[in-house]
């Protein structure tokens, strides 16, 4: 271990201090967890004082103009979502673009804050998009760059609970700050809260770097538990194997075969063994890169990508239709001004803090196919049940349980892009999340557009169960998505190749019984 570090310190380093924990499994997580959490807490702390700024600043039409940013934000998200993916792969950098990132976030705030004009304020929005754009893409990268496969859906599962955190915190805390201290309240607040995560970023020691000082991933990770295999989880160094080429079965029942099919494993031209452990590894020639052309060709032509890219679409849809609907239901139904709306949405996310995880951890376990199912026709009859008009009590019992298997779905679909990285070469996972954030941005935009349309062309009563009725056709439609390609192996390849196999069986038994009977 000493020749490697010596090596270093002859290169003119030092051995950075907290090497171990800076670049943990623990710490990336709990980093790009909280990313996530500023991201959307910043985002749901603005979006609410946009249109009293507005009307302070002498404008009319605001509900147009506060669309329109909004447009803003998700286009910004949709455009430069590709070059930042790509970039990120090429460069092999993680760190650098979420430090810019930051910036971009915090230079965004300052911009909302003292917008003297409209097309400020649009110019702020496309800078937080840029800013989101790092976080889903670099950020979910980083994370499967740094995390062992046979955990990598919990993991992501843990870092999704910052985007129903986000959502928790924003409102209340809008409101009681522009109440308190003014418009610039909440945005003074963004701005320290996006300056601490700062440091989080700051600290982040990327495996490439750790492994510089002998601090191999795979030491970060338990290499040494002898009684656990750890299998790297880096999409450039490991193996790819073809679509559908795989040894798991898929059974759910979570069994050491099922768990350690198709790793991605860093190779290593060495005998394993004490004398040579934790030396340096020749590692294998990359890939050539890409071109996006290409890169997006690859991706067209994978049907467990197009796959996890439409459910992600429709995941945006369903949870974004809500935001323009909802807050006029429960005034028109119940008589809720703006802070009883709020209390609902957080009795709804609360349940989310359990999904999250959950479905990802067993995402690891059962597979991805069996986890984003059960969260789908789990959420089936509640969007069906929201119809009824009861009770308060009933309505958010009713909202909660959606939300539990409805947030549930999104741990294993991002489990779902990192798996895909295994079958085609030369895809990375700023690549595969790059097309994730661009599936979820088009939805978040297209949502609120078609849940306003349904609400507003019809009475609330009528429009509330057109949006509900939609959502759940959309659930159906992304079910039978899921069972027909979703995954390495999608259910219908492997009921058909089932019913194949029996019938063969049978058929050969067929023809043993009359000869048998002959003699």
């Amino acid at each position: 271990m000493s020749s490697s570090s010596d090596q270093a310190q002859r290169a003119g380093g030092r051995r950075p201090w907290g090497l171990e924990w800076r670049s943990s499994v623990w710490f990336i997580t709990l980093v790009v967890g909280i990313a996530i959490t500023t991201d959307l807490l910043i985002y749901s702390i603005i979006v609410p004082v946009i249109p009293f700024r507005l009307q302070s600043l002498g404008y009319q039409g605001v509900s147009g103009l506060v669309g329109w940013l909004l447009f803003a934000y998700s286009a910004a998200l949709v455009i430069f979502t590709p070059p930042i993916a790509f970039l990120s792969e090429k460069y092999k950098n993680r760190k650098i673009p979420l430090l810019l990132g930051q910036a971009a976030l915090i230079g965004s705030q300052v911009m909302l804050m003292e917008a003297p004009t409209f097309w400020v304020m649009a110019l702020a929005r496309v800078a937080q998009g840029i800013s989101a754009c790092v976080i889903w893409v670099v950020g979910l990268a980083l994370i499967c760059d740094t995390v062992p496969e046979k955990i990598v859906g919990k993991q992501l599962g843990l870092a999704m609970m910052g985007m129903s955190l986000g959502f928790l915190i924003g409102p209340p805390v809008a409101g009681a700050l522009d109440k308190r201290f003014g418009f610039r309240g909440p945005f003074i607040f963004g701005i320290i809260v996006t300056a601490i995560e700062l440091i989080g970023r700051l600290l982040i020691i990327e495996r490439k770097e750790a492994i510089r000082w002998d601090a191999s991933f795979t030491n970060l990770v338990g290499r040494n538990d002898p009684s656990k295999e750890r299998i790297a989880y880096g999409a450039v160094q490991g193996e790819k194997r073809p679509e559908g080429s795989s040894e798991r079965v898929g059974n759910g029942e979570g069994d050491d075969v099922a768990e350690t099919a198709t790793p991605t494993r860093v190779p290593s031209r060495t005998q394993a063994g004490p004398e040579n452990e934790g030396q340096p590894k020749d590692e294998p020639s990359e890939p050539a890169q890409l071109s996006i052309p290409r890169l997006l060709f690859k991706l067209v032509r994978s049907s467990r990508a197009l796959s996890a890219v439409f459910l992600t679409l429709s995941y945006g849809i369903m949870i974004s239709s809500l935001e323009p609907v909802l807050p006029l239901y429960l005034q028109s139904t119940y008589g809720f001004d703006v802070s009883k709306v709020g209390l609902v949405y957080i009795a709804a996310v609360v349940p989310s803090f359990i999904s999250s995880p959950l479905s990802g951890w067993y995402a690891d376990r059962g597979g991805t196919i069996v986890s984003t199912v059960v969260c789908l026709v789990g959420s089936l009859p509640f969007w069906c049940l929201l119809i009824v008009r009861s009770h308060l009590a009933y309505f958010i019992t009713m909202f909660a349980l959606l939300n539990l298997f409805a947030t549930g779905s999104i741990s294993p679909i991002t489990a779902e892009f990192a798996m895909v990285t295994r079958s085609l070469e030369g895809v990375g996972y700023g690549h595969v999340y790059g097309a994730f954030n661009v599936a979820y941005g088009l939805g978040s935009a297209i949502g609120p557009v078609i849940g306003g349309q349904l609400y507003d062309h019809v009475t609330p009563k009528q429009g509330w169960l057109e949006l509900c009725l939609f959502n759940a056709a959309l659930v159906v439609v992304s079910t039978i998505v899921t069972l027909c390609w979703f995954g390495e192996t999608a259910v219908v390849k492997r009921v058909v190749h089932y019913l194949r196999r029996r019938r063969s069986t049978k058929r050969g038994e067929d023809e043993v019984a009359p000869s048998d009977g002959h003699c």
